[in-house]
C-alpha cells in the first residue's frame, strides 16, 4: 500500500469539560475510515475491502486468524460501531482517536489494547503516527491515522504464506505488526545519520545560520525518536514480563527480539543526538574562531599603523621655524621625506616580522623535531607502531 503524506500535524482534540470518560472527539480534519478485513489460516487466505461497518457484525469466525485493518479516524459513528460489534472498552476507543497517546499496553478482560508509534520521513522531518492495536481472541484490529503503513511486507508474507505465521494463531500476528513498526524506525535513523555526516563538513566549511537551522533540526528529529522509543521498550517489556492471557509462550520469545531491537534503536538515537549537539558545539567553536581570527587580522592592522600615524601626526605639526627656536631640521633637509618614508617602511617590514615569528600572519616555517610538540607526536608514533 503506498504511503500517502500529510503535513497536518497531529492535535490534542479533547472532549469538553466535564465529559463521561470515553467519550470520542473526532478531528474534523482526520480522513474518514477504509477497512480492509485479511482472514487466513495454514491452508488459504481472503483478502477483501469492508463497504459497510456492519459487515464486521457477520464477520465469518471460522478463519483461525482475521486482521482488521481501519485507515482513517474521521467517523465518529464507524469508530464507534467498531467497538460496540467487538466489545472494545470505551476508554481504549477514547484512545484510538485521541492520536497523541504514548506506547503502552493495557489489558482488559475480554481483550488486549497496544498503542505504538510508526515513524517516517516527510519533507526531511520525521513523522510520528499513532497505530492502536486490539488483540481479541483470534481477531487483530489496528486503527491508523491516515492510508501508508509498514505493514506490506506482512501482508506478503501471508499471501505467499512465507515462515511461519499462517501457522501461528493471532497474538503472533500482533507480535509480526510490532516488529513491522520497530523494524521501520532502522531506515529513518540511518537517513538522520547520513545528514549529520553531510552537516559535518558544512559546519567546518560553511558555519552559516542555515547550517545550524539543519543541525537544530536533526536535534528535534532524534528527541521526537527519543520520545517514542523509550515508552515503545517499556511497552515491549510489559507484554514479556505481565502475565497477559492473549500472548502465549511461543510469541513471547519472538518478542524478546523486538526488545533487543528497541534497545539498540535507543542506543543508535543516544549516539546520533551526542554527534548532533557535538555539531552544534563544533559549528559555534568554528564561528569564534573566524571572528578571532577576523579581529586578529584588524588588530595587526592597526597596530602596524599606530606606529606610522604616529611619525605622521608629528611631521604633520608645521610650527614656524622663524618664530619657534625648537624646530625640525629634517623639515629643510632635501633627503628628509625620502628618509622618513624610507624608515616607516622599514618600521612596517620589522613589525610584519614579529608579528609573523609570533604565530599573528600564520606558522613560521620549523623543520620537523625543532617543536617539543612535533618531538612527542613523533615519539606516539613509534610508540603505536
Amino acid at each position: 500500500m503506498a504511503r500517502h503524506h500529510s503535513h497536518r500535524k497531529s492535535r490534542r482534540v479533547r472532549p469538553p469539560l466535564g465529559s463521561p470518560p470515553g467519550t470520542l472527539r473526532i478531528d474534523p480534519e482526520a480522513p474518514p475510515p477504509v477497512i480492509d478485513i485479511i482472514c487466513y489460516g495454514p491452508d488459504s487466505t481472503k483478502a477483501r475491502p469492508v463497504q459497510q461497518v456492519e459487515e464486521l457484525a457477520k464477520l465469518d469466525k471460522s478463519w483461525p486468524v482475521t486482521w482488521i485493518n481501519v485507515c482513517g479516524l474521521g467517523d465518529e459513528v464507524t469508530v464507534r460501531r467498531i467497538g460496540e460489534i467487538f466489545k472494545l472498552h470505551a476508554l481504549a476507543m477514547a484512545d484510538v482517536v485521541n492520536v497523541t497517546q504514548r506506547p503502552k499496553v493495557e489489558p482488559y478482560s475480554e481483550h488486549l489494547f497496544t498503542v505504538m508509534r510508526l515513524v517516517s520521513l516527510e519533507d526531511q522531518r520525521v513523522n510520528a503516527e499513532q497505530i492502536s492495536l486490539f488483540l481479541v481472541g483470534n481477531v487483530v484490529i489496528t486503527f491508523q491515522e491516515r492510508r501508508g503503513d509498514c505493514f506490506e511486507p506482512v501482508r506478503q508474507r501471508i499471501r505467499a504464506a512465507s515462515g511461519r505465521i499462517r501457522g501461528q494463531k493471532a497474538d503472533y500476528l500482533a507480535y509480526a505488526l510490532i516488529d513491522a513498526m520497530i523494524d521501520a524506525y532502522y531506515p529513518v535513523l540511518e537517513q538522520l545519520g547520513d545528514r549529520i555526516d553531510g552537516l559535518e563538513d558544512q559546519v567546518m566549511m560553511l558555519p552559516d545560520h542555515q547550517t545550524l537551522a539543519q543541525v537544530r533540526q536533526v536535534r528535534r528529529d532524534l528527541l521526537r525518536l527519543r520520545r517514542s522509543l523509550w515508552p515503545t521498550r517499556d511497552a515491549v517489556s510489559a507484554l514479556l514480563r505481565d502475565p497477559l492471557p492473549q500472548i502465549s509462550e511461543s510469541t513471547r520469545l519472538y518478542l524478546r527480539d523486538c526488545y533487543d531491537h528497541v534497545s539498540q534503536l535507543i542506543d543508535n538515537t543516544e549516539m546520533l543526538r551526542e554527534l548532533a549537539s557535538g555539531l552544534q558545539e563544533v559549528y559555534l567553536s568554528t564561528l569564534s574562531n573566524r571572528i578571532n581570527s577576523t579581529m586578529r587580522m584588524l588588530t595587526t592592522v592597526a597596530t602596524i599603523f599606530i606606529p606610522l600615524t604616529f611619525i605622521v601626526g608629528i611631521y604633520g605639526m608645521n610650527f614656524d621655524p622663524e618664530i619657534s627656536p625648537w624646530n625640525m631640521p629634517e623639515l629643510g633637509w632635501y633627503w628628509g621625506y625620502p628618509l622618513i618614508m624610507g624608515l616607516m617602511l622599514a618600521l612596517t617590514l620589522f613589525m610584519l616580522y614579529v608579528f609573523w615569528r609570533k604565530g599573528l600572519l600564520g606558522t613560521p616555517s620549523r623543520n620537523r623535531g625543532d617543536d617539543p610538540a612535533d618531538v612527542d607526536t613523533a615519539a606516539e608514533d613509534q610508540g603505536v607502531r
